[in-house]
């Protein structure tokens, strides 16, 4: 299939080079930046034209702007006629619903959203990581989406386009918040005479320790400490030193750990001890 590009960040040099490899055509790029364009033609040596030199031919239009600008760049191509019947138009957001490529215009493209559930730091990161990663495909050309998937050596998985916010905030949890937990950690064991740097070279063997337990046996059997065990008199003890602007993160995170602890308790045949339930859930509340 033929393609072009319209924004050249890092997810989409990175999807328009595994594309290009994968046998897909790109037949144009545009982009507003010339220190992006330059970045973009050191991984794929294609020539940047304007939109209306490529898009009646192409049969995928990536619009892989920052997120606020897609529908901005739909509205402009759909004003201008920048189209053709069938085109299918495919933005990467994973907060934005496909819909913003219609918004309240009639044109006769579909539309898509192909979004790679991953963090990346730069195109070679994301060049590295594209193969293997998870991808949340809605809109008008599922089927499509599969392939373009497919095509870059991803899994998908069909997601509800009205409730994609909490997917993505899902997201936010398992990513973002992981770094402000880490920063959470690090910030007591300064308390304890260990400096940044230190404490999070010595966390982080830790916290990848954790997501391989995740990996390896999954919820809610990867779950250690002392609220899995139901130690109430150690959780206590923390609150006692915990200085106060993490205590309240550390009492509501302890609470949704206490629903994880009681569902490995039961998935292993036992019942959490009710005097432990009783003691956390008033240290926690």
């Amino acid at each position: 299939m033929k393609f072009g590009i319209i924004g050249t960040g890092i997810v989409g040099t990175a999807i328009a080079v595994c594309l290009e490899e994968s046998g897909f055509n790109c037949i144009g790029v545009n982009t507003r930046s010339d220190q992006s364009y330059q970045r973009f033609r050191k991984y794929l040596n294609k020539e940047r034209l304007p939109v209306e030199d490529w898009i009646f031919d192409a049969d995928l239009v990536f619009i892989t702007t920052q997120d606020g600008l897609i529908h901005s760049a739909a509205e402009n191509l759909a004003q201008h006629g920048l189209y053709k019947p069938g085109q299918i138009w495919v933005h990467c957001s994973g907060s934005q619903s496909s819909q913003i490529l219609k918004g309240d215009w009639e044109i006769p493209v579909k539309t898509l959203s192909v979004h790679p559930l991953q963090a990346f730091a730069d195109i070679d990161e994301a060049l590295r990581l594209l193969h293997g990663s998870h991808f949340s495909i809605e809109g008008e050309a599922i089927e499509e989406g599969m392939d373009i998937v497919q095509a870059l050596g991803g899994i998908a998985h069909q997601i509800d386009p009205e409730k994609k916010t909490l997917y993505h905030a899902g997201a936010v949890f398992a990513s973002n918040y992981l770094v402000t937990l880490a920063d959470m950690a690090v910030q007591l064991f300064n308390q304890v005479g260990i400096n940044e740097n230190d404490a999070l070279e010595s966390l982080i063997p830790l916290m990848q320790g954790t997501l391989r337990n995740l990996e390896k046996v999954g919820l809610p059997q990867a779950l250690t400490g002392p609220i899995a065990r139901g130690d109430s008199e150690v959780v206590c003890s923390h609150l006692k030193q915990m200085p106060l602007k993490l205590e309240q993160a550390y009492k509501t995170l302890g609470r949704s750990t206490l629903d994880v602890a009681q569902a490995k308790m039961e998935k292993n045949g036992k019942e959490y001890p009710k005097d432990a339930l009783q003691k956390l859930n008033d240290l926690l509340d």
